[in-house]
């Protein structure tokens, strides 16, 4: 065995270097570089050479000889999970799924391996003990006859077992766990996790067993390690909530198999993870109405629309320089409609602390809920309640016009399921809809249109 030498490796996008550095030149992260042993091999560049040398073409296609017949999903039982994946579980595909501590991940995993019949699941758990996983099985109402656990954390034994089980689907909890012996760096090191997931994304290819991978999240909210683990994987799926609130977002950030625009909704009971089917009426189900400061909106996840309840309240501030928070909402834009409704409608808010909460712990991305937003904040500020039974759509521009918005259709079927009688639309969409039995269109052109209905 060679010597093995020494490098700095950055523990934020796994940049090397021979020495220490304060700064990270490829991710301009400071005070990332920890020392880490990576083991050489003298006889490398020979057998490279030996490998092209023998190298047979066995994997040399044309492309018209190449099949395209689909793979056969396999189903979750899960209905949330499975719109997630595009339709279920591709068999060699590499999952990896993130979240807080906490959050649902393994009692997620646990429910899917209880919903699948008739595959071999095999559990491999580097956190917990066998004793462990079977009280929790006890209290979910597990029952799977074809269900095997492995306490291990070393992956030579890991991949032994699956080749002598072969298994149809893999989980484990968690990645930062595993750790293969060549490598003299400790487990949830940079190398460790990029060389483990390598070895297991080729046994998955090879043997087309789908694998799920448990990985822990920083502090910032991302998933721990390298950002080329998640360029590895074929999907990564992000558990999002607070564990205050009894709500789970499932959202797909990366699908090599389907649309990375669908969620998953959750509610976390005594029992386990519940499915959320109908959202919208979840989500307004706390509603209180005639209370300034509330508004109605509706959001596009993936292929189906979702209520949500948009809040806002402004207060005199007691500080020099206000607050403004924002909770399901981007703080950026906030201030771009603070400054929007100031320059455009004179709404004074320099002296005024200002919050804005989507209700019901989700986070919403799109801009079709700015006009939402602006008008709940102008509500609580003229203490001047919005009609229960409106449904308020637009983006707003900063000269303060109300932009197209898509897929209004869907959202506008939503709230008619829900009562809504009222819906204010931009005026560019208002070419597609006439007032039809009793459910009133309000077409608004500028903010200033829309304040007016206060």
């Amino acid at each position: 065995m060679s010597k093995p030498i020494s490098k700095y490796i950055c523990q934020n996008c796994g940049y090397s270097s021979l020495r220490w550095l304060g700064k990270c030149p490829e991710c301009d992260s400071w005070n990332t570089f920890v020392e880490e042993i990576v083991q050489t091999d003298r006889h490398k560049s020979k057998s490279k050479t030996r490998d092209i040398v023998d190298l047979k073409l066995t994997n040399l296609s044309k492309i018209s000889d190449i099949s395209i017949t689909e793979d056969q999903r396999t189903k979750c039982g899960i209905e949330e999970l499975d719109r997630v994946l595009g339709g279920g579980i591709v068999p060699g595909s590499v999952i990896l799924v993130g979240g807080d501590p906490g959050i649902g991940k393994s009692t997620l995993m646990m429910q899917l391996a209880d919903k699948i019949k008739k595959k071999i699941i095999l559990y491999v758990s580097g956190e917990e003990s066998p004793r462990q996983i079977k009280l929790r099985c006890e209290r979910l109402g597990f029952a799977h006859d074809e269900f095997f656990v492995l306490a291990e954390t070393s992956l030579e034994i890991i991949a032994t077992v699956i080749r002598k089980l072969e298994p149809d689907i893999v989980i484990i909890d968690s990645i930062q766990t595993v750790y293969r012996s060549e490598l003299e760096s400790s487990p949830g090191s940079i190398s460790q996790l990029r060389e483990s997931t390598s070895a297991i994304i080729q046994i998955a290819k090879s043997t087309n067993i789908a694998f799920f991978l448990i990985g822990h999240i920083t502090k910032e909210g991302v998933i721990a390690g390298p950002k080329v683990l998640e360029h590895m994987v074929d999907t990564v799926l992000q558990f999002e909530g607070e564990r205050t609130h009894a709500y789970r977002v499932l959202r797909a950030i990366k699908n090599r198999f389907g649309s990375t625009n669908e969620i998953g909704i959750f509610e976390m009971t005594g029992t386990g993870l519940m499915e959320v089917l109908n959202p919208s009426e979840v989500f307004l189900s706390e509603r209180s109405k005639g209370n300034s400061g509330s508004t109605v909106s509706a959001s596009i996840e993936g292929s189906r629309p979702i209520l949500i309840e948009v809040q806002a309240l402004v207060s005199s501030s007691g500080y020099s320089v206000p607050q403004r928070t924002s909770t399901g909402f981007d703080y950026k834009r906030l201030a771009i409609l603070l400054a929007v409704l100031e320059k455009k409608i004179g709404l004074h808010l320099s002296k005024f602390d200002v919050f804005l909460n989507i209700a019901g712990g989700i986070k919403i991305d799109e801009p079709s809920i700015d006009l939402a937003a602006a008008m709940s904040i102008c509500s609580s500020f003229r203490d001047a309640p919005i009609e229960s039974d409106m449904l308020i759509l637009g983006e707003i521009g900063l000269s303060g016009e109300i932009r197209t918005i898509s897929f209004a259709d869907r959202r506008i079927q939503e709230a008619v399921k829900l009562g809504f009688k009222k819906i204010v639309l931009p005026k560019t969409n208002m070419k597609n809809y006439k007032l039809n039995g009793g459910l009133e269109y309000i077409p608004v052109e500028t903010i200033q249109d829309a304040v007016r209905l206060l």
